[in-house]
């Protein structure tokens, strides 16, 4: 579609402003988000089986509803989601798999960049997101994507959340640097537009104040790789969030892969927000629990995991990684 046929076509008044769809995905200037678009780069997927009784979960179940939930085209086309989801869909833009050898961390636009962000508009989406990993030897071709679906949102009044992950074998953080390139990868996405950004835990509250700190945009903590304990990612988003300035967190496996995705939503909403509809009194003291049980910092696992996991190129390329 050209630009003349955009202007003929007034989305601004069926969706809103770019701030308005913000607002409604970040309530308060917090969110939680979930991310589902793991399926593209792997299969099979725990949890992803029945994609219509997962968004049903997270959209509804008893007054219990995610923020916004990211995934790919296919499945907002046919996945139903209820009236009153005051949240809505991030349509993931990038893509890779794991049968891509040397290049299974180079994530690629699925389309061009202004047909993907039009398509998302007429999804009524409310948001579109791209990935990037920093240190990747495809970094550059990334980043040229990053820009061009950047420079499309603004066209359209589209919010974008930059999904940057430093962990590439090219890798090369400041020796001073404590979160290890995780700054730098905020700072990136806001520098090229990005209105939201999605980065790793750095492994501790005063290393996160640096990323927070470093862009004035709302920064999403990433959930890490798959862990057993769910108080483990509770801890690290009641830091991030209540001490370290994160917005609130975009978490895949560590939700949907849960036996209840929407009780997990619950007690994130809780860990996050001490003014949460859903907080629990009993929430902190479980809180509180988990970190004495475990290491002086109990996080620090996840951060460890995740280097561990995704340190290396060619190895994993599981979407937005978490």
């Amino acid at each position: 579609m050209d630009s003349d046929e955009w202007s003929d076509w007034d989305d601004g008044d069926l969706r809103g402003d770019k701030q308005t769809l913000l607002e409604s995905l970040l309530p308060n200037g917090r969110g939680i988000w979930v991310a589902t678009d793991h399926g593209v780069s792997n299969w099979p997927v725990a949890g992803l089986e029945d994609m219509q009784k997962l968004v049903n979960s997270l959209t509804g179940s008893d007054g219990i509803m995610a923020d916004a939930i990211v995934a790919h085209r296919g499945v907002i086309d046919h996945i139903e989601v209820p009236q009153d989801w005051t949240g809505g869909w991030v349509m993931h833009l990038s893509a890779s798999t794991v049968h891509g050898g040397e290049h299974a961390d180079w994530k690629v636009l699925a389309g061009d960049a202004d047909t993907l962000v039009w398509g998302a508009v007429e999804r009524c989406a409310k948001a579109v997101s791209v990935q990037v990993n920093l240190g990747d030897a495809q970094e550059n071709e990334m980043i040229q994507a990053l820009g061009d679906v950047a420079e499309a949102c603004r066209e359209h009044d589209m919010p974008l959340l930059g999904m940057i992950y430093p962990r590439g074998p090219n890798l090369s953080p400041d020796p001073d640097d404590e979160t290890k390139g995780v700054a730098h990868a905020a700072r990136l996405g806001w520098e090229l537009g990005c209105d939201v950004v999605k980065v790793p835990w750095t492994g501790s509250i005063e290393s996160f104040r640096q990323v927070s700190s470093c862009v004035p945009i709302p920064v999403l903590v990433a959930g890490g790789p798959h862990t057993d304990d769910f108080s483990d990612v509770l801890v690290m988003v009641h830091d991030a969030c209540r001490y370290a300035g994160a917005a609130g967190s975009c978490i895949g496996r560590n939700v949907f892969a849960g036996d209840n995705p929407a009780e997990r939503v619950m007690r994130l909403n809780q860990a996050m927000d001490s003014l949460s509809k859903y907080q629990d009194p009993g929430i902190l003291d479980e809180l509180m629990q988990a970190r004495s049980e475990g290491p002086t910092n109990v996080v620090g696992k996840l951060r460890e995991g995740f280097v561990e996991r995704f340190g290396t190129s060619g190895e994993q390329a599981d979407e937005s990684d978490d």
